[in-house]
């Protein structure tokens, strides 16, 4: 399946870090948003953050990894823009 852009709408611009595999993964595990947050005390914020594509650390990706034992590229996709920044 190829990603699509999501349109940040404070921005303008499209986010680069998409979190749609996250879904799949979750659905194919015995894992739910409910045990999320009240088993694994994954907060709400989160899960609000992997719904709308908002940026999220790297110690949160590897709670979910651990939970869902998973990948990373299971859980977020990084997908080129004409936005991105010129190093």
């Amino acid at each position: 399946m190829r990603p699509h852009f999501i349109k940040n709408n404070k921005k303008g611009v499209c986010d680069m870090i998409e979190y749609s595999p996250f879904w799949s993964t979750l659905k194919n595990s015995s894992e739910s948003t409910y045990s999320l947050i009240h088993k694994h005390r994954i907060s709400s914020a989160i899960i609000d953050k992997l719904c709308k594509n908002k940026p999220m650390n790297t110690t949160t990706l590897n709670d979910l990894c651990r939970i869902l034992e998973c990948q990373v590229q299971d859980i977020c996709i990084y997908v080129p823009s004409d936005q991105d920044q010129t190093l």
